[in-house]
């Protein structure tokens, strides 16, 4: 958990930078939800949280391909201002089969695409090295995952079933009965594709609901935040949100809800 001292100079990483988020193209969307592009301002290196979202993305940073693996708390980062990070954000249950790597082996790790088997890494690395801008870089980012998605697994249809759960579409405690699996299939499945199991998941997932209401909100009451997002009460959104993120919901509502965010 970071110091209170240090607490009060953390950014979210949507407000350290400009960050865009694009549809992946139709080659892709079985395996990203999202294609994304993050440029940090130049100036004084902030402390950046990357909070965690129940995805996995596939990076292209400082010149390499990196596996972010799924995260259970806040990540703190190293990376230097005017850095553009452009990057791929699986679709629930399409990570495991496309890295052929269970999910639960790269939690809170940052891993060279190269370093778990997958060939032609050093090639891609170096066309993307060549690109003369970050537009042109996402752009052939694209390509280049579309060329080795042709022949690559299909998504497993009960991660999605999963993910939708967590994210609210039903009690979890009724996935079992839906998806014809004991609790301990259900338990193995889940950190194969996540990472974690689905109560952590949840705990995510309600998190993220939280952020995305403090992006509408201009200015709602802290203890209405707390009931929408799915907390208890605002008692358990605080405990919650700084466990996640080690920062305090009026803290994210002031970062995310107040001011827009720079350009």
């Amino acid at each position: 958990m970071v110091s209170g001292k240090r607490r009060d100079t953390i950014l979210l990483a949507a407000r350290a930078g400009r960050y865009r988020e694009y549809a992946p193209p139709p080659a892709l969307r079985r395996h990203f939800s999202r294609l994304w592009s993050h440029s940090l301002h130049d100036g004084p290196p902030a402390m950046v949280a990357i909070v965690p979202d129940g995805y996995c993305d596939l990076l292209w940073i400082d010149g390499r391909l990196v596996v972010a693996g799924p995260d259970r708390t806040a990540a703190f980062p190293v990376i230097q201002p005017g850095t553009t990070v452009i990057g791929a954000r699986f679709a629930p249950g399409a990570a495991a089969p496309w890295l052929r790597t269970p999910l639960s082996a790269l939690v809170g790790c940052s891993v060279r695409l190269g370093d778990i088997g997958w060939k032609d890494t050093a090639g891609f690395e170096a066309q993307l090295e060549d690109c003369p801008t970050p537009s042109n870089a996402l752009a052939l980012f694209a390509r280049l995952l579309a060329e080795a998605a042709r022949d690559d697994e299909e998504s497993a249809p009960d991660a999605a079933v999963i993910f939708a759960a967590a994210d609210g579409d039903r009690p979890a405690s009724c996935l079992p009965g839906r998806l014809g699996i004991s609790e301990r299939q259900l338990r193995r499945r889940c950190h194969h594709h996540f990472g974690y199991g689905v109560k952590t998941l949840e705990r995510i997932r309600r998190f993220q609901r939280f952020l995305n209401l403090c992006r509408r909100s201009h200015r709602m009451a802290l203890a209405h935040l707390a009931l929408e997002a799915g907390f208890a009460d605002q008692a358990h959104m605080t405990r919650e949100v700084g466990e996640l993120s080690s920062l305090t919901p009026a803290a994210i509502l002031d970062q995310l809800g107040t001011r827009k965010a720079p350009d």
